[in-house]
């Protein structure tokens, strides 16, 4: 489109003959010098945009700090993806990277490019998946995160009831803190994610499914090993088990026991609740864990007890999380409508058992 006019642009074609093609089907005489300023600015600017490649490029080599790792993630040669880059980096005429021989450091513009490509990259994503989703619901590829204190509880129970309702849904499923959740969904690598709040989200949407209270897990031979609720102001705070910082559940926790001054200063911090129970099994001290998990397979264990706490819940609530952009967000409140069937009928089935 050029002065308001649609015009045929092919491959190898110079500039003057834009011109006269400019010139014949506008029905424009002499063109003068302005008018080449304006059809240089109008046309050009739209020629000189950092290619998806090369920004895949740059997020990948920012993300990783490594360029043979971010040429493994996009598929391509080191030498391509240094190419590319170089190339973005002289159409900006800007220096987004840092190179020395061992390492590679982001500039301040680069992390900031870097942050506006990952959306860019993100709506490019929905566009194809858009392009490609069917008509149905719940059908076709669904990229969905899990946090680690959720994952290994919640999936074994919701999952066999998804793929009977919903055998057409291809689930990718991918387990990490929440912050790193979030910051794939905002960028597009996740279509969305079950995660516990309250957390800060931003700008995402979410819909609570489920909700749950914390218990606290004691060796057998522990002098709280009995009874039934336990308050906070009972739990030995030098015995104490916690998960490192990035868990959410450590912070859930500590708030539901009004113990955020321990934030620092637990017995132990752990990588993962497998981690702490095999401790607590082992008699090295007492740890929380989400209520989801009493009965598992992890915690199926003869030598630990699990007391509820007592204090007022719910401690945390189980929640589907995206971007508002998202445009199958009726198939997530669909998924989150099952989740909380397939958690009902589990619950009431324990309950049956005990």
């Amino acid at each position: 489109m050029v002065g308001g006019e649609q015009i045929q642009i092919t491959e190898g074609m110079s500039t003057p003959l834009l011109f006269k093609q400019w010139q014949k089907s506008s029905g424009y005489g002499t063109i003068y010098p302005i008018d080449v300023f304006c059809f240089c600015i109008r046309f050009f600017r739209f020629m000189n945009l950092p290619t998806i490649r090369q920004l895949q490029y740059l997020v990948a080599v920012i993300e990783l700090r490594h360029f043979g790792q971010a040429a493994e993630r996009c598929f391509v040669t080191q030498s391509t993806l240094s190419a590319g880059i170089q190339e973005l980096e002289s159409l900006l005429n800007a220096k987004l990277l840092e190179r020395t021989k061992r390492k590679v450091i982001p500039t301040l513009l680069g992390v900031e490019v870097s942050d506006k490509a990952r959306q860019l990259l993100g709506l490019a994503a929905e566009m194809t998946v858009m392009a490609q989703a069917d008509d149905k619901l719940l059908t076709g590829p669904l990229r969905l995160g899990v946090i680690p204190t959720i994952g290994p509880f919640i999936l074994p129970q919701v999952l066999p009831g998804i793929r009977e309702h919903f055998p057409a849904l291809e689930l990718y499923l991918l387990e990490d803190q929440t912050a790193r959740l979030l910051a794939r969904i905002a960028a597009g690598d996740l279509d969305a994610a079950i995660l516990a709040l309250p957390y800060d989200i931003g700008t995402l949407e979410s819909e609570i499914f489920w909700q749950e209270d914390f218990w606290v897990a004691i060796p057998e031979h522990h002098r709280l090993n009995n009874g039934g609720q336990i308050a906070a102001h009972e739990l030995p705070t030098d015995e104490l088990l916690l998960l490192e910082e990035g868990h959410c559940f450590r912070d859930h926790a500590l708030t539901a026991c009004h113990m955020k001054e321990l934030r620092s200063s637990a017995a132990f911090q752990g990588t993962s609740l497998y981690t702490l129970i095999q401790m607590v099994a082992g008699g090295q001290g007492i740890t929380f864990i989400p209520g989801m998990a009493v009965g598992s397979a992890l915690m199926r264990q003869s030598n630990i007890c699990f007391r509820p706490l007592s204090e007022k819940g719910p401690h945390r609530y189980i929640s589907l999380v995206w971007r508002p952009s998202f445009h199958r967000k009726q198939d997530l409140h669909l998924l989150a409508k099952c989740m909380n069937e397939q958690l009902t009928i589990s619950t009431m089935h324990n309950h049956q058992q005990e």
